[in-house]
């Protein structure tokens, strides 16, 4: 987890570097920071120690080190377990909004903010202990974004170990696309890409703007929230990892993640980058054009895998128009659909060094979000001249390895 690298490695000052850029032209980079204070101020025996202090005076001591340590940054509320019990109704199962390897997230109603809440009950029994809370609820703090998910507050009394997030009245990217009742209206082409280009900003901004750069990766569309406007935020850092730094290429990690999501070269290799996180966004973004999960028991065994039952029909041109959601019922833009499609075919490529950059996929997406039905259907290609730069990018990279395919093929035989 990031939490395990932070407390290695010292870092506090520099949060501030994910602040907007004009909050922090003067700070140093967030590696700079967080651990390195804790090292030089923190022994084990002290951390050791906060185990042997009351409920009341261990929750003074976790505010006091956040006070010191977010240098004012910090914004997030220590809540006592009662005030959450209150919010909660005491965690009644009827507030229940669901659960994960993480814990369970209860709707909470704070009244003295008069604010409803997602209360996260993370599990006890596989979290790592308060220094790395600390260090988690310090990184959730400070980073800033309209695409990730504020962080309210936090619980630390006894051994609970609770975060307390903004309440998102739509629920998830999955509950409108993958586990849609019958009373629901589908999510139509024009709300589907915005909901994909805030969701790329949203790691853009983990990745090019957080230094050192954050790792997401558990990106799927469970994870993907939606306010009252439909406008993403991504959720749930629980598997977060703070990226490579010093002119290093990878991280070593134990692999973790949800099955489908995963990068194939991370999943084997153990080695994270954050291509790792642009499969995972490749993935979604194919879910949001089919309207299919990734991993469907239910469907025939060739369509259970949807990655590999859309490679095929991806380098066919003329099959693209069997990938689109049903539900879409042909409302959405002939030349968007393919333009799309070849954004997640670049993403999903199993060589990591030939998938895009995060930032040039919301280029490209908001390109193509930008394009309407009523526009003259043309040839992807024959327009090709008109797009921006990186679709440009990404359409020549796939039609060159689409090519090379074809022509080791040619040679085979």
């Amino acid at each position: 987890m990031i939490l395990g690298r932070l407390a290695k490695r010292g870092w506090m000052n520099c949060f501030s570097c994910c602040m907007p850029v004009e909050d922090s032209i003067h700070n140093s980079s967030l590696e700079n920071s967080i651990i390195q204070q804790y090292k030089d101020t923190k022994s084990p025996a002290q951390f050791a120690n906060i185990s042997l202090k009351t409920d009341s005076s261990r929750r003074r001591y976790i505010a006091s080190e956040i006070e010191k340590f977010g240098k004012g940054n910090i914004a997030a509320q220590a809540f006592t377990f009662r005030e959450l019990c209150l919010a909660t109704q005491n965690f009644d199962c009827e507030c229940l909004l669901g659960s994960g390897g993480f814990g369970k997230v209860y709707k909470g109603h704070i009244k003295s903010k008069n604010m409803d809440v997602a209360v996260k009950q993370l599990d006890r029994n596989g979290f790592q202990g308060t220094k790395e809370f600390l260090v988690e609820v310090l990184l959730l703090s400070l980073l800033r974004h309209s695409n990730l998910v504020n962080l309210i507050g936090y619980c630390s009394d006894g051994d609970q170990r609770i975060l307390v997030y903004e309440f998102m009245p739509n629920g998830s990217l999955e509950g409108h696309l993958l586990e849609l009742g019958p009373d629901n209206k589908p999510l139509d082409w024009d709300m589907r890409m915005k909901i994909a280009v805030g969701a790329a900003k949203g790691l853009a901004y983990l990745h090019e703007t957080a230094n050192p750069p954050v790792i997401y990766r558990d990106f799927k569309s469970s994870n993907i929230l939606l306010d009252d406007n439909f406008n993403p935020k991504l959720s749930d850092f629980g598997l977060a990892k703070l990226g490579p730094t010093g002119g290093r290429t990878h991280v070593s990690t134990r692999v973790m993640g949800t099955y489908g999501y995963c990068a194939p070269d991370y999943a084997c290799t153990g080695k994270l980058t954050v291509k790792s996180d642009v499969y995972s966004f490749g993935v979604v973004f194919l879910e949001i054009i089919t309207g299919r999960r990734v991993i469907d028991s239910s469907r025939p065994s060739e369509e259970q895998n949807l990655v590999k039952w859309a490679r095929p029909l991806i380098n066919d041109k003329k099959k693209f128009h069997l990938m689109a959601d049903p539900l879409l019922g042909k409302n959405y833009p002939t030349k968007a659909l393919y333009q799309a499609l070849t954004v997640a075919s670049m993403c999903l490529q199993e060589d990591a060094s030939t998938r895009p950059l995060i930032s040039d996929v919301v280029t490209a997406l908001e390109y193509i979000s930008s394009i309407k039905k009523h526009e003259k259907e043309e040839a992807v290609a024959e327009d090709t001249f008109k797009s921006p730069p990186a679709l440009q990018t990404i359409t020549s990279h796939v039609e060159r390895i689409q090519s090379n395919k074809a022509h080791c093929i040619r040679e085979r035989f």
